[in-house]
Parts: structure tokens; sequence; C-alpha cells
């Protein structure tokens, strides 16, 4: 039996010259990666997040950062025997049962005991958390008034927050193309507050975009302030799930520092390409998420070009984002969605207004599990399988290629 490669038996002749083709491999969820040959002249970027560690190696890396950080005490100064300490986990955390173990290592080295600490996630289980509990944000007694915003309304906050002796913040830290670089994700704020407070952030964001930002950033310095959560610990996925940077300090040298880490996920390229082709770092993963990726693709990717986004998605986008591309207003459908009071239909309307403008006149061509009626009714390029972006990629005389493309915020020189 012949090697089929893109479709071409190794043994039949080819118009290509495969001697100048690079082979590039993505992970878009199906059994096989989806292999492209790109030619070299071709190929502008193949962007990919940095390396990283698991199991052992990650634990022996949050352990360094935590024992002895660059710019402060460690972790175990931060608590004494009695006190009671609650790890604030926000957001998705690569290697997450690892991190945890070792920040609870580290305060029982101080002498505080295990009864005494509460590990509480803002959101659905960890995987690997047994100890986890979940905060409930519309459980009213779940939270108490921790302080005001400069408008004057009530921040509630998760009441075992508030009733902590010591707040040790873990939390991811990460690029969202959308916001302009900013991630919501890792953040005391909207996370550990009521469902309303959440609620009130989308419809700012749905009706503000990224103006939006700014008083979030400043609810989130409040709360961190009046807490008195000093010690944080932020951590840098690597590709394929890995940690690649556990750094720890105050919250805004934690920050810097993991942002240093984060570079490879914020490359400069010179030229912007014809052809963005992207992964997704959860190939099953919803619209919202493909949004995203598309959102890092069109920084590099000429206005005319087309971004093809290889993903398992098997789910349609929402109402909002659906009847906009079959043709009804945005603006008018945006102020419909605020109108209803719907958190779903609003999500939606936010997602719907960044990925307008990311997309703006590019073409989407989507390798997913939506059928293609579903597809070209939404008015994107439907590719029946990885020949398809294949071809497009051999057409193309500039490609860029991006790995788990939602976690990039890449830019052009």
């Amino acid at each position: 039996m012949p090697v089929v490669t893109m479709g071409v038996p190794s043994d039949a002749p080819s118009p290509y010259d495969w001697e100048t083709m690079d082979r590039i491999t993505l992970s878009s969820g199906s059994a096989e990666p989806l292999a492209l040959d790109v030619d070299r002249a071709a190929l502008i970027a193949d962007l990919a997040g940095p390396s990283g560690t698991t199991g052992a190696a990650a634990a022996r890396l949050v352990a360094a950062a935590t024992a002895l950080p660059p710019d402060g005490p460690p972790l175990s100064a931060f608590a004494v025997p009695g006190d009671r300490v609650v790890i604030a986990i926000a957001g998705a955390l690569p290697q997450a049962e690892h991190v945890v173990t070792v920040v609870t290592e580290q305060l029982a080295g101080a002498g505080v005991d295990q009864a005494d600490v509460t590990v509480l996630h803002a959101g659905p289980a960890v995987a690997g958390l047994a100890r986890a509990q979940e905060f409930h944000a519309d459980t009213v007694a779940e939270t108490a008034y921790l302080a005001a915003d400069d408008a004057g309304r009530p921040l509630h906050v998760a009441r075992a927050l508030v009733d902590a002796d010591v707040v040790v913040t873990v939390g991811e830290w990460s690029y969202d193309a959308r916001l302009g670089g900013r991630s919501l994700g890792g953040e005391l704020w909207p996370a550990f507050g009521r469902a309303e407070c959440g609620a009130a952030l989308m419809l700012d964001l749905a009706r503000r975009g990224r103006r939006a930002l700014k008083p979030w950033a400043d609810n989130v310095r409040t709360l961190t302030w009046q807490l008195g959560a000093s010690s944080c610990l932020r951590l840098v996925a690597g590709r394929d799930g890995t940690l690649a940077c556990a750094a720890f300090g105050t919250a805004d040298s934690a920050a810097r520092r993991a942002r240093e880490a984060a570079g490879a996920w914020a490359p400069t390229i010179a030229a912007p390409a014809d052809l963005a082709i992207c992964s997704l770092s959860t190939p099953t993963a919803g619209f919202d998420t493909i949004a995203r990726a598309v959102a890092a693709a069109s920084r590099i990717t000429h206005p005319a070009g087309t971004i093809c986004v290889a993903c398992a998605t098997g789910d349609p986008p929402g109402p909002v984002v659906t009847r906009w591309r079959q043709g009804a207003p945005l603006q008018a459908l945006v102020r419909e969605a605020i109108a209803s009071g719907d958190p779903a239909l609003v999500a939606d309307a936010v997602t719907a207004r960044f990925f307008a403008r990311a997309l703006d006149e590019r073409r989407l061509v989507l390798l997913s599990n939506l059928d293609e009626a579903t597809v070209e009714d939404l008015e994107f390029g439907h590719a029946s399988g990885p020949d398809t972006i294949a071809r497009l990629a051999r057409r193309a005389k500039r490609v860029a290629v991006l790995h788990e493309a939602d976690l990039m915020f890449p830019r052009l020189a």
C-alpha cells in the first residue's frame, strides 16, 4: 500500500516539489492530527506557545516560585498556625492538581493545619482537585459585602474570602486577543462576585466593548486591596496543557513576571499573512473559543485574507451570531439582546460584537464537526476534510500557522 501524504500517494507523480515543503501538524481534535505541507517560501510564521512541564516537574516549578520569589517573602511567611487560609482559584489552571498540592504543602510547612485551609474554586469543579469547593455566585448566602465601586455600587464577594485571615490567590495569566490582550481569566473579579456582578460586566462589554475593561480593572484592584490578598500565584500555560511558568509575589509583581514569561504566546511577525491556519487549545470548545482564535489570527492576517480554524466543534453559534451572519444588523441585535436581560443572549452579543470586529472582511473557513449546511448558512467556508485546508495552504503566497490560537496575541512588527 502506498503511503498517502495530503491525499497524494508517495509513489504518484506530483506537481509539487516536496523537498521545498515543511510538514506542520496541528491538533484538530480528530484521531489523526492535521498534517500540512507548506512551501517554505510561503510559510512566514509557525507560531506555538512556550514549552512547559507536567507532573513532578511542574510541582518543582511551583515549589521554587513560592519558596524563593525574587522580590518578596515566600508563601510560608504569609500565614501562621491558627490562621484560616483560603486558596482562591480563578480560571483554568495548567497542571492544577500539582499546583494546589504544592501550595498546601507550603502552608503546612508554615504550621497551618490542613483543616484550616479551604480550596475555593470559582466555577465547576477542577479535575484532580477532590478537595476544592465550588463557589456558587448565584447563592447570595455565599457572598458578603466588601466595598463599593467608583459609582457607589456594592461589591459582594465570596464570604469565605471576606472571613479568611489569609487569602492566597491562584490564577492563570493569559491573553485574550478580543480584549486587546487582557484576559478576564485568573482574576478575583467577577469570578468571586455575585452572579449579578458578572452579568453587569457582560452587559457593559456588550454596550461599550473594550471601554468596559477600565472599571473592571479598577474593581480587581479594589477587591485585592480590601481583601489584603498580597500573596498571588500566577501561572502561564505551556503548549498542550503544560505549565510554562509560575510567578509568586504581590498581584502586580506576579502578573508582571508572568507576562514576561508568556512572550511566546505574543510573538511578532514581519508581514501579514494571506492565510492563517489555526487550532484550538480545546478542540471541542464552542464558538466563543473560535471567536477568540479568529481575533488572534486577524491581528496578523491581511484584511482581505482567509482564516482557517481546524477543530472538533459540533455546536453552532448562538442566536445573535447566527442572525447577524444571516444578514440582520449587528447593532440592532446587540441592543435587542441587552434589552432582553437574558444572560445567555447578552453573552452571545458580546461574542458577536468582538467576533465581527476581528473578522471584518476576512473569510473564515471551518474544519469542524458542524455539517456543511450549517456552516454555509453562516456564510463561512466549509472544509470537508484536511485536503481542503491543504489546497488553500498550497495556493497562498504567505501562510501563518497558529497552534492553540485562542491563547495567542500575535502582532505585526
